[in-house]
């Protein structure tokens, strides 16, 4: 291998590059704004839950649990409902998330330390946001329990105390804006680095490039080295803007980042040389590698969904998918600051995807050059 020939390579990419707006484009505007659009759109904190109360008991003690449930921050009382046959249409129409009914003798019940039941009526066509609906009114209708007790009433002789660690305050942010670095830079990696062997069919060098006295390695790792760069600026603008726009701790080494980082842009890069090389259209090119990319790291890799509760066909897929591996990186690394020692598994997983991918680019480009 020629290193001047490599870097004469980079060199003419590097050009056509800057004469292609809407690959600079793609490159250095798109992910900021993914980045910035989904870490707003995308989130599990669910707030100003909409509550209907059914208050049969009209006491201080459940007047007092319904402030409760408002002043948690979670609760917005949006109606407060007569009878029950109210309920259903309200809940039908999604107006309201969550009814509280409070029975009669709740008071009374409470004051004189017997079980004090109330009732949570939820509309589950959200699951999710049913769910956490119903936790968040566990949790109050349990403080609310502790408040009473204190005043003489006997308590729980064991009570369990939580402590969050890495993510202290349960922000789902910041959990998804590192995945989301990964599963941006997937996408974009591959869109890049699928236009460039088509593009110079498309433009008829291709010809003028099989002439000279390059070799596949020298074309593949040439085209590769540019897009290398503009990946690893496109990671620090999202680690930045991940940082000051959402708050999203960095708590790991810089430099471990950057390697892991390194390896992963390779084997994506890779990938899209390899589908520009196979379908020497840029249309075609784009479309392939969108669908290879997008859809796996967005559902397989675990950002969204874990992969523990996925059925195991699927489960043994994602090992498959190099942003599962970047993932976990980017969330290691960020969130939890470990280093080596605990990513070694997703270093080595995703050195075999860099060969691999790079092994696959220069054998498909090997009979272009024929």
């Amino acid at each position: 291998m020629n290193v001047g020939r490599l870097l004469a390579i980079a060199r003419k990419e590097t050009i056509q590059l800057r004469r292609d707006t809407r690959s600079l484009a793609l490159a250095f505007l798109l992910p900021l704004a993914l980045i910035l659009f989904f870490g707003y759109a995308i989130t599990y904190d669910i707030e100003d839950i909409q509550l209907g109360v059914l208050d049969h008991d009209n006491s201080q003690a459940s007047r007092e649990l319904v402030e409760a449930f408002e002043s948690s921050g979670y609760f917005q009382v949006a109606a407060r409902v007569d009878r029950y046959g109210d309920i259903d249409e309200l809940l039908g129409r999604g107006k309201l998330n969550l009814v509280l009914v409070i029975p009669p003798g709740f008071g009374r019940d409470v004051g004189s330390a017997r079980a004090a039941p109330v009732q949570l009526l939820l509309d589950g066509a959200d699951a999710n946001t049913a769910t956490i609906a119903q936790n968040y009114a566990n949790a109050i209708a349990a403080r609310f329990s502790q408040s009473y007790a204190r005043v003489g009433q006997p308590v729980m002789p064991v009570t369990a105390e939580a402590r969050v660690w890495y993510n202290e305050t349960l922000e789902s942010r910041n959990m998804i804006v590192p995945g989301l670095v990964a599963v941006i830079m997937s996408i974009i990696a591959a869109m890049l680095t699928s236009l460039t062997i088509a593009r110079e069919w498309e433009r008829g060098t291709m010809e003028q490039l099989a002439a000279t006295p390059v070799s596949r390695s020298e074309v593949v790792l040439g085209k590769l080295l540019p897009y290398v760069g503009i990946g690893l600026i496109d990671v620090a603008v999202a680690l930045i803007a991940g940082a000051v726009v959402f708050r999203v701790p960095f708590r790991g080494n810089l430099l471990l980042l950057l390697v892991l980082t390194l390896l992963f842009l390779i084997g994506t890069l890779a990938l899209g040389l390899f589908i520009s090389a196979a379908v020497k259209s840029q249309v075609l090119a784009t479309q392939v590698a969108m669908t290879a990319t997008y859809l796996p790291a967005l559902i397989l890799s675990g950002f969204l969904f874990s992969i523990a509760t996925m059925p195991i066909v699927l489960r043994f897929i994602t090992y498959l998918v190099p942003a599962r591996y970047y993932v976990a990186v980017t969330r290691g690394v960020l969130l939890k600051g470990v280093g080596p020692e605990a990513l070694w598994v997703q270093a080595v997983a995703m050195v075999v995807f860099a060969a691999a991918g790079l092994a696959l680019a220069m054998r498909a480009f090997r009979k272009e050059l024929a």
